[in-house]
């Protein structure tokens, strides 16, 4: 479904990815762990039309969607929470979730959407009508999860679902990750520092580091591989 094909992106003289090539086939969970700094949110952001890329490609289902405008990428279906939620702080839970459906028009298709969104978050429900910005940080991580799904996305990129929220919240999202993927048929590209909780839930790993991909297989050899449990698990 995506083919990332030897991507580079600068910031300035920087060069945060350099050649990255992955691929993500459909209905998988596919995590890319790294340390801080890495390129991982880069590189989502470059699949997202959020940051210009200067050499190589990204085809998804099909197309070359390379520095596609970001409207453009949701409305060919992917979708994308970021890292630190940025919901709309003034806005309604409600209000938020419409937001993530602004390419739709089908009213009673939204709708339906709505009800699926609430269904795998009943928190939300409970809030309707609350500002976006009063959420605990766990409550925000669901509205985002929320408002990328009312697009109704073929492919869902979710960065850092895991930062800054409690222990408990954090598995109840990693559950709903699972049942998102399971139930909807949804599949997913998870960067994620807790290397734990993602190769746990993902059918295949990737290691960046410092922009480049470093190791790459089916998750659960990814977990028993020397240099990652030490470096990415805390384990000797």
């Amino acid at each position: 479904m995506l083919e990332i094909k030897s991507l580079h992106v600068k910031y300035g003289a920087i060069e945060a990815l350099k050649g990255v090539s992955l691929g993500v086939n459909p209905g998988q969970i596919v995590t890319i762990i790294g340390a801080n700094g890495a390129g991982k949110s880069t590189l989502l952001r470059a699949i997202s039309g959020l940051v210009r890329v200067s050499r190589g490609n990204v085809i998804f289902d099909g197309a070359d969607v390379t520095n596609l405008p970001a409207h453009k990428i949701v409305a060919g279906g992917i979708s994308h929470a970021p890292e630190g939620r940025m919901i709309f702080a003034n806005l309604t839970v409600k209000e938020n979730l419409e937001m993530g459906a602004y390419p739709r028009s089908v009213k009673s298709e939204i709708a339906q959407d709505l009800e699926r969104v609430f269904l795998l978050f009943p928190r939300l429900k409970e809030r309707l009508n609350q500002s976006g910005g009063t959420l605990s940080g766990g409550e925000q991580q669901m509205l985002s999860i929320g408002r990328a799904l009312m697009a109704r996305p073929k492919m869902l990129l979710l960065d850092e679902p895991s930062l800054g929220i409690g222990p408990i919240l954090v598995k109840a999202i990693f559950s709903t990750i699972l049942d998102i993927n399971r139930e909807l048929k949804m599949t997913i590209l998870l960067v994620e520092q807790n290397a734990h909780l993602a190769l746990k839930i993902a059918h295949y790993g990737y290691v960046l580091e410092t922009g480049h991909i470093i190791l790459e297989g089916p998750s659960g050899d990814i977990s028993c591989n020397e240099q990652v449990r030490k470096a990415y698990l805390g384990e000797s």
